[in-house]
């Protein structure tokens, strides 16, 4: 069901498509093997617990795994689960699936812009601008869910052109198991795209039909209740800090710039286009796209577009709306941004890569001037080199195997209990539990964040109590193993700079401020020396139990 590449020149184009793509694939890859413990950023929450698909002893009783495994799609996690099955294991899946994402969607990318412009080089040079934007953030390269939104919504555009119903419906199908927000974008499409057409026994088929598709999907996500608890309101999240500027799920903030337009999970726009000096080409060409087509005279390209351009407004319109509705809904339909962010990427690229093909055609033809047509391609393909950040990975490398080692030679059932940074790393590297991580306090479901909030109250308080007997209960009440501590953890000075003990509980850790500043002596760095079992670069690791023997 891809596209069909017949002539030379659709080969040709299409092929280079593919090239780029690959390309930029391989790039993504450099990192991502260049060391024995290497990370996505996002993975760590969203594809770490499936090493449970190759050991099933492993996290047990993990209120973090069992959270991140509840939110998952379940096309996402058939997917990698059937990957581990045959034996490769999850974080190597997810470090190679990016490279075949990339490629499917510039397949389809290529068949939707010939559709509206039939010349391959336009086709390209869409597909060549959506790749240098799709990896100038992290989103296609986490392989996380909604990753895989640029080839089923590409696929989803390409057959609602043709118009394909088989096409169209299995493409909303697979979003609605892997990422079930994009379903609301097609379905808004669908409405605007079949409003236009009269009202025949085929177009009502067609898009009663899709309709139903959409809603069949969605309505498990509907019905469905998390045993972690209901969403948060939004009522409810403007009291928490952790959903102000600082927080681990930064929302809200009092400058309407950056709540509206730049915010990553309340703003219109994607972050990168705003927060570069240099705006992605396919910015500027897109927004010359409605000029060239006023001034259509003057480039004749520009006559062999098709009525199917309407597919870009009926996007641009239909991923506003529903931006829209999640603000309204916040946070029943999660981040708003998630609805315009993506599908401007794609939008502006196709616009993009056809606005620059018609007028490197109106230079080269009309004006005269080839050298200068020729000069305008090359800063297209140079573009990412401007930014000092091509491709954006967020690949996370271990820099503590001994650490690492270490504790995937404990028991399974491990627990550290930790404040350092390095914590959120143990369950991907270590493969072992930890009690608390700030990569992991998501605020969203309030059963879950109830339990991560009390954990890190708990730990924050008995890390700097000055009673050694509230340390010795705090280990008894969770089974804590093993406590990894940063070498200045229990300084005053450690506990003013590290700002991710104010994003896990801003309370305990003011607290604990005030007692450190009135010169508080925490019973930890008492017995520091008796009982450690491993120091690695900064970090001290402890043993649980050898603390608990030790009398006041």
């Amino acid at each position: 069901m891809l596209p069909i590449i017949s002539n030379s020149p659709v080969k040709f184009w299409f092929s280079l498509s593919l090239i780029v793509a690959t390309i930029c694939g391989f790039l993504g890859l450099l990192p991502a093997f260049s060391s024995e413990y290497v990370v996505q950023d996002d993975a760590r929450s969203h594809v770490v617990w499936m090493l449970r698909f190759l050991d099933l002893e492993l996290f047990p009783n993990d209120i973090i795994a069992n959270y991140f495994q509840s939110l998952a799609p379940s096309g996402y996690t058939a997917l990698y689960h059937l990957m581990a099955k045959l034996g490769i294991n999850p974080i190597i899946f997810n470090k190679l699936l990016p490279t075949m994402l990339g490629l499917i969607t510039t397949t389809y990318c290529f068949g939707v812009c010939l559709q509206i412009l039939p010349v391959p080089a336009a086709g390209f040079l869409a597909t060549l601008l959506l790749n240098q934007n799709l990896w100038l953030k992290d989103d296609l390269v986490s392989a996380t869910p909604r990753a895989f939104f640029y080839p089923l919504f590409m696929a989803f555009l390409y057959y609602l052109l043709r118009p394909n119903l088989l096409g169209v419906g299995v493409s909303i199908a697979l979003l609605g198991v892997f990422y079930p927000q994009g379903v609301l974008i097609c379905a808004a499409v669908l409405i605007l795209h079949f409003i236009r057409f009269p009202v025949n026994k085929i177009n009502y088929k067609f898009l009663l039909t899709t309709l139903g598709i959409a809603a069949a999907v969605l309505l498990p996500y509907a019905l469905n209740s998390s045993q972690f608890g209901s969403v948060i309101t939004a009522a409810e999240a403007r009291k928490l800090p952790e959903f102000w500027p600082g927080g681990r799920a930064s929302f809200f903030t009092n400058n309407p710039w950056d709540f509206w337009i730049t915010g990553d999970r309340s703003g219109f726009f994607p972050r990168e286009w705003l927060s570069k000096l240099l705006l992605p080409p396919q910015v500027w060409a897109g927004l010359l796209l409605p000029i060239i087509l006023k001034f259509s005279s003057d480039f004749p390209l520009a006559k062999k577009i098709t009525s199917r351009m309407i597919i870009l407004p009926e996007l641009a319109l239909a991923s506003t709306g529903v931006f829209f509705a999640a603000h309204a809904l916040a946070f029943k339909l999660h981040h708003p941004s998630r609805y315009t962010q993506h599908s401007l990427r794609m939008l502006m690229a196709l616009a993009g890569g056809i606005a620059i093909a018609i007028i490197i055609d109106a230079i080269f033809h009309k004006i005269k001037l080839p050298f200068l047509a020729l000069f305008v391609l090359p800063l297209v393909l140079i573009y990412p080199s401007l930014t000092n950040s091509f491709p954006v990975t967020n690949y996370i490398i271990g820099q503590v195997p001994s650490l690492y080692n270490f504790l995937s030679k404990q028991p399974k059932d491990t627990l550290t209990a930790s404040l350092a940074i390095e914590a959120n790393n143990l369950p991907a590297f270590a493969k072992r539990s930890i009690l608390v991580g700030s990569e992991y306090a998501l605020p969203y479901h309030k059963l879950y964040y109830a339990e991560i909030n009390q954990r890190a109250n708990d730990l924050i308080k008995a890390q700097y109590s000055p009673n050694l007997t509230e340390v010795q209960s705090f280990i008894q009440k969770y089974g804590i193993d093993f406590w990894l501590l940063d070498s200045e953890a229990l300084t005053l000075e450690y506990v003013n700079k590290n700002h991710r003990i104010r994003q896990l509980n801003p309370g305990a850790a003011a607290e604990v401020k005030a007692s450190l500043e009135k010169g508080t002596i925490p019973a930890l760095s008492k017995v520091t020396n008796r009982c450690i079992v491993l120091t690695a670069k900064d970090l001290i690791l402890l043993k649980a139990k050898c603390i608990e023997k030790i009398t006041a």
